[in-house]
């Protein structure tokens, strides 16, 4: 079983704060996008087609823009070009399509960043972020480094510690960005490239072996304090943190 504790004040604070504008003609990207960004305590509204966000943003002067480029008739990059003419607002593009043509164009238009469906909804929120964080560097963020525990584990973002029973394990950055990423869903299957999202930067890519090497040596320090299954293999699948 998992337990997370946290203080979501900051979170309500935040919340109340920071709007962010959803623009795309899938209604299941904006849903999907709504739910993570609404889960890490953000404001969402939401806008179909091009016009609908340029009436959007007149109305509720958003903070932040996530917003995509394909779409009929008034594509994202119209209504890029449109927003900038008057605001700075940042804006991440979208795109189903990885073209290097698509993301010069939108940073040449004054994007903020660019992320290619289909994407982690992890991601998506850890750019919203980030951008956030740079354009509004006095403004705190949701307070998401909350304390878990699973079984043993016990997980100390805010502090970058982890326990296993009283016996802290010490961890390297990366080891504690796979481990914390693998504890949110305990008995949950990762895959490899599921996991290198977890403990590199976006646009990072690192070999399978060098995922393997990290769990081994998380396998090993968990070891040394009476711990031999911390991360258990799914043989032809991935890794699987134990409950």
């Amino acid at each position: 079983m998992i337990y997370w504790y946290a203080d979501n004040r900051k979170e309500r604070e935040y919340q109340m704060a920071k709007q962010i504008l959803i623009v795309d003609d899938d209604a299941h990207i904006r849903d999907v996008v709504a739910f993570a960004l609404e889960k890490a305590s953000m404001k969402t509204i939401e806008a179909s087609d091009g016009k609908d966000a340029l009436g959007a943003f007149a109305s509720s002067k958003p903070d932040m823009i996530v917003l995509d480029i394909n779409m009929p008739e008034m594509d994202g990059l119209d209504v890029c070009r449109e927003i900038r003419k008057t605001s700075d607002v940042p804006i991440l593009f979208l795109s189903s399509r990885d073209e290097e043509i698509d993301r010069i164009v939108g940073l040449e238009l004054g994007a903020d960043d660019y992320l290619t469906k289909p994407f982690s909804p992890r991601e998506l929120v850890a750019r919203v972020k980030s951008i956030l964080k740079r354009t509004y560097p006095n403004v705190s963020l949701p307070n998401d480094e909350s304390s878990c525990i699973v079984g043993l584990l016990t997980i100390e973002p805010d502090k970058h510690k982890v326990f296993w029973g009283q016996e802290e394990v010490c961890l390297t950055a990366t080891e504690f960005s796979l481990l914390k990423g693998m504890s949110q869903q305990p008995d949950r299957v990762f895959d490899r490239n599921q996991i290198m999202s977890m403990a590199y930067d976006a646009n990072i890519n690192v070999s399978d072996r060098t995922i393997d090497s990290h769990i081994r040596h998380i396998r090993k320090k968990f070891s040394a304090v009476g711990c031999d299954e911390v991360i258990v293999t799914v043989h032809g699948v991935g890794y699987k943190l134990t409950s």
